[in-house]
C-alpha cells in the first residue's frame, strides 16, 4: 500500500509505542495515512535514535516490545493508519556488553558463526582490533581500568565494555580471577585472546574492520552474505507479511557492498510475502545524479526534494553580495568546492588512513610487480579527493564508469604517476579479480563524502547556512520556478511515490530556520549593515565562527516574543558541536574547551543584543511565509509528503539532539481551520497541512495527475510559482509567492498592492494574484 502522507516518529524509552498509539486520533485528523517509525529493533540501552541496533531479530523492549508494537499497530489501524519502519542493514551497535553476535566473535574469533557477519579483515594477525580503551593500553593495564570479571568469563574495561575470554582459558581464569589483578599476568592473558585491546586513538590507523563512518561503536555488517541478509530481515519481513507494516525505509544504502543488488533482493523478498509494499532508500544524490529505476525502489526518503525546494526559496541576486560578505569576514573560500576539496584531503589523512591502506592493499594484490602499494595509495587518494558523489556502483548495470573516469581525469598525482588513477578505475570496471578492491573503494568513498562534506565542510562554509544541510548542494545557491518544476517532473516520471521531506531526524537546522535564513538572500545589503554593526571580528573569536553563530541565532529565534530560558543553552550546544565538526579550532578528538567557552559567551552576548532581536522579529513573517510555501509544495507535488514529528508547528530546531526534543502534542491536538489559524504559534502551518491532506484524501485522482506549470504575467511574475493538476472537470490550483519579502510586513502575507498587475494564466482564464492571495498566504484549492 502506497502511503498518502507519512508522519515521522523518533522512538526511544521516553516516547514508546504506547505514546504513539495515543496519537492515532490526532494523526488521522491531520490527514496522515502512515506512521513512519525510526528503527524499532533492540538498540543499545538508552539509545535516543535506534540506529545502534544490538539485536535485529527482536523488537526493542524499551519501546514496548512486540506486544506494545502490535497494540500500537492495532490502534493506528482502527483509524486507517498504517506503518512504515526504518531498518538498518549496514551496521550494528558494538562495544559494551549487549550485542550477542559481536561478543561471540570476540570469544571465538574466526571460529564464531558470526565471524563473517561483520566486515572484518582477519589477515594477517587473525585478531580483531578492539580500540575501545579510553587511555593507552599500558596505562589501562596499570591503572586497573582492565579487570577480570569475578566469574572469570570476561575482561571488563572501564566498567562498560565486556570482552569474553576464550573457552580455552576460562577454566584456569575462573579458578583464581584475582590473580589477574597483576598487569603482567593480565597482559599475557589478553595476548592469547582473539582480539587486541587498544586505545581508541589507534582506530583510524589500524582498525581492521569496517565501521559506520568513523564511529567505533557501530560495526559494519556484510549484508551481501545470505545468512546475514536473512537474519537481519527476518523480523521486518515477518511484520510485513502479517500486514503490521506496509513498507520499509533503508538507512544508509550507500554503505552496502552492492546497493542495487540489495534493493532488488529485498524487493523480491517483499513481493514473495505480499505484493505492493513501499520501499524507499536514504540516499544522498549528487547535483547531477538520479536514482536508478532498476533498483526497484519507490525512490528516496526525500533529502533531494528538501534540497530542491530550499534552493527555490533563495533569491539568486543575493549570491554575489553574500559571497563577498563571507569571504571578507572569514578569509575562507567563497567557492564551496574549494572547501570540500580541503576537507576531503584532511578527512582521508586523519580519519580513514587505515581504511585507505586496506583499499590500496586490495589493489596491490592484483597489480604487477612494478606498481607499488605506495603508488596505488597516492593514486587512490587523488581519485577519492576528486570524486564528486557519495559513491559509484562500479561493475553494475547502473554504472558505466563515467563518474569514476571523470574523477580519475581530475585527480592530481605525483609526476610520473599521472595515468595510474585511470588504470585503477579500469581495473575496477573490467577485471573480475578487482571485485574486492572495487567494493572496498566504494565503501570508503561513501563515508569519506559524509564526513568530509556534511560533517566538516558544511560546518566551515558559512556563506548562508540555509544552503548547507543534509543532501544539499551548497554550490547551487538558488533556482527559479521553471528549473524547479522541471526537476520535479523528472522525479514524478521515474518515482511518482518517492518521499518528500523538508525536515528529518538528520537535518542540521529546522525547515523554518532555513526558510527564514533564505530571506537574507533578498536583503543582503541590510544584512551586511547589521553584521558590520555587531563587530564580529572584535569579539575574541574567529569572525567566521561568530558569523555562523549569528545566523543560527537569527534563524532559530522564536516567531514571537523573547526566547525561552533554554534558548541560550541550545545555541551554546549547537556552537560546541559546530566547532568540533568543523575541526578548525576544536574537534571531538582534541577539544579546545577554552575557545569553545569564548564562542559560547559570544553567542550569549549576541542573543542579548537588541539589534539581533529586532532584526529576527522583522524578518520572521517573511520567513514564516517561506515556511508555508515549502510546506504547500511538499503536500501538493507528486510524491509522498512526510511531516517530521512536531514540525506541523514551526520547526525552529537545530542539529541533533536539538531536533529530537520532546513534542508537546497536547497543544497540537485541536486543529484550526485553514486559513484562519494564528500564525505566530505555528497553527497556520498545521492548518495548511490538514487542509491539503484533506484535499488529497477527497480527490486522489487529482494527486495522481501530472503537474502542469502555469504562465505568470505582470510586474512581479518572477515572484510566483503556479501549477495545476487536472483530472476530468476538476483541478487542483496551487499558487505560491516566492522571494516576496519586500511585500510582507507584520504577518506572513503579501500586501495586495505589491502584486500590481501580476496574474496567473489558467486554462479558464487570467486570474490576478492579488485576488488569489487577498485572504490567505497562498492558494491551494480544488475547483
Amino acid at each position: 500500500m502506497t502511503p498518502r502522507a507519512t508522519y515521522r516518529i523518533q522512538f526511544h524509552a521516553g516516547f514508546t509505542f504506547a505514546d504513539a498509539a495515543g496519537l492515532a486520533d490526532y494523526l488521522a485528523d491531520l490527514g496522515i495515512s502512515h506512521l513512519y517509525a525510526s528503527p524499532i529493533t533492540t538498540a543499545k540501552a538508552g539509545s535516543m535514535h535506534g540506529y545502534d541496533v544490538v539485536d535485529p531479530t527482536t523488537i526493542n523492549p524499551a519501546l514496548g516490545g512486540e506486544d506494545g508494537f502490535r497494540a500500537m499497530a492495532a490502534a493506528l489501524r482502527s483509524r486507517g493508519i498504517g506503518i512504515i519502519i526504518d531498518i538498518v542493514p549496514n551496521h550494528m551497535g558494538v562495544g559494551g556488553d549487549e550485542n550477542a553476535w559481536w561478543l561471540d566473535v570476540l570469544e571465538h574469533g574466526q571460529a564464531s558463526r558470526y565471524a563473517r557477519f561483520f566486515d572484518i579483515d582477519w589477515a594477517p594477525t587473525g585478531k580483531l582490533l578492539a580500540p575501545f580503551l579510553g587511555e593507552p593500553y599500558e596505562k589501562a593495564l596499570a591503572s586497573g581500568a582492565l579487570r577480570v570479571r569475578d566469574d572469570g568469563a570476561a575482561i571488563i574495561a572501564h566498567d562498560a565494555h565486556r570482552f569474553p575470554i576464550r573457552p580455552e582459558d576460562r577454566e584456569a581464569v575462573a579458578a583464581d580471577p584475582r590473580a589477574y589483578d597483576d598487569p603482567d599476568r593480565l597482559h599475557k592473558l589478553l595476548e592469547r585472546q582473539h582480539y587486541r585491546l587498544a586505545w581508541w586513538r589507534t582506530a583510524a590507523d589500524e582498525i581492521n574492520w569496517r565501521r559506520f563512518f568513523d564511529i567505533t561503536e557501530l560495526a559494519a555488517l556484510r549484508i551481501e552474505n545470505e545468512a546475514v541478509f536473512v537474519a537481519v530481515h527476518a523480523l521486518p519481513l515477518l511484520l510485513f507479511s502479517e500486514g503490521l507494516i506496509d513498507g520499509l525505509r533503508i538507512d544508509h544504502v550507500d554503505g552496502l557492498s552492492d546497493p542495487p543488488g540489495y534493493c532488488r533482493r529485498l524487493r523480491a523478498a517483499m513481493e514473495e510475502r505480499r505484493p505492493g509494499g513501499y520501499l524507499v532508500v536514504e540516499k544522498i544524490l549528487a547535483a547531477d545524479e538520479a536514482l536508478p529505476r532498476s533498483w526497484q525502489t519507490d525512490g528516496t526518503s526525500g533529502y533531494d526534494f528538501m534540497n530542491e525546494v530550499a534552493a527555490l526559496l533563495h533569491d539568486p541576486a543575493g549570491e554575489a553580495p553574500l559571497t563577498a560578505l563571507w569571504t571578507e569576514l572569514s578569509g575562507r573560500p567563497g567557492d564551496f568546492h574549494a572547501e570540500e576539496h580541503a576537507a576531503r584531503i584532511e578527512t582521508l589523512e586523519r580519519t580513514f588512513p587505515g581504511q585507505l591502506d586496506t583499499v590500496a592493499e586490495a589493489f596491490h594484490a592484483i597489480a604487477g610487480r612494478d606498481v607499488t602499494k605506495g603508488m596505488i595509495r597516492r593514486a587512490l587518494m587523488a581519485t577519492l579527493i576528486a570524486f564528486d558523489a557519495y559513491r559509484s556502483y562500479a561493475g553494475s548495470d547502473e554504472d558505466n564508469g563515467q563518474r569514476l573516469r571523470a574523477a580519475a581525469t581530475r585527480a592530481v598525482t605525483a609526476p610520473g604517476e599521472e595515468n595510474l588513477p585511470a588504470r585503477l578505475i579500469e581495473w575496477m570496471l573490467t577485471r573480475p579479480e578487482a571485485r574486492d578492491a572495487a567494493r572496498r573503494f566504494e565503501q570508503l568513498a561513501a563515508p569519506l563524502a559524509a564526513k568530509a562534506v556534511e560533517d566538516t565542510a558544511f560546518y566551515r562554509y558559512g556563506r548562508l547556512l540555509s544552503r548547507t544541510d543534509v543532501g544539499f548542494d551548497p554550490a547551487r545557491f538558488a533556482q527559479g520556478p521553471a528549473a524547479f518544476l522541471d526537476r520535479i517532473a523528472g522525479r514524478a516520471r521515474d518515482f511518482p511515490n518517492a518521499m518528500l521531506a523538508t525536515a528529518t531526524h538528520d537535518h542540521k537546522r529546522g525547515e523554518d530556520v532555513r526558510a527564514r535564513l533564505a530571506v537574507l538572500s533578498e536583503m543582503p545589503g541590510e544584512w551586511r549593515a547589521m553584521v558590520e554593526g555587531l563587530a564580529l571580528a572584535d569579539r575574541g573569536i574567529d569572525a567566521a565562527d561568530g558569523y555562523m553563530i549569528l545566523q543560527t541565532i537569527v534563524g532559530a529565534w522564536p516567531m514571537a516574543g523573547d526566547p525561552a530560558t533554554d534558548f541560550a543553552e541550545r545555541i551554546g550546544e549547537w556552537t560546541r558541536k559546530a566547532l568540533r565538526e568543523a575541526k578548525l579550532r576544536s574537534s571531538w578528538t582534541a577539544p579546545d574547551e577554552a575557545y569553545e567557552a569564548r564562542a559560547i559567551a559570544v553567542a550569549a552576548a549576541l542573543i542579548a543584543e537588541p539589534a539581533v532581536a529586532a532584526f529576527a522579529h522583522r524578518i520572521a513573517p517573511a520567513g514564516a511565509l517561506g515556511g508555508l510555501v515549502q510546506t504547500a509544495l511538499r503536500l501538493t507535488l507528486p510524491g509522498v509528503p512526510d511531516t517530521y514529528q512536531g514540525a506541523e508547528f514551526w520547526d525552529l530546531s537545530l542539529v541533533d539532539p536539538d531536533n529530537r526534543r520532546p513534542v508537546d502534542y497536547a497543544t497540537r491536538r485541536e486543529i484550526t481551520a485553514w486559513p484562519d489559524a494564528d500564525w505566530q504559534s505555528g497553527r497556520v502551518k498545521q492548518a495548511l497541512i490538514a487542509h491539503a491532506l484533506r484535499l488529497h484524501a477527497d480527490h486522489p485522482e487529482l494527486f495522481a495527475a501530472p503537474v502542469a506549470p502555469l504562465a505568470i504575467t505582470g510586474e512581479r511574475a518572477a515572484h510566483v510559482l503556479a501549477f495545476e493538476r487536472r483530472a476530468g472537470d476538476a483541478a487542483l490550483l496551487v499558487v505560491v509567492p516566492l522571494r516576496a519579502g519586500g511585500g510582507v510586513a507584520g504577518r506572513p502575507m503579501v500586501d495586495c498592492d505589491w502584486w500590481g498587475d501580476t496574474a496567473v494564466e489558467t486554462p479558464s482564464g487570467s486570474r490576478a494574484v492579488a485576488d488569489l492571495l487577498s485572504e490567505r498566504p497562498l492558494h491551494v484549492e480544488v475547483a
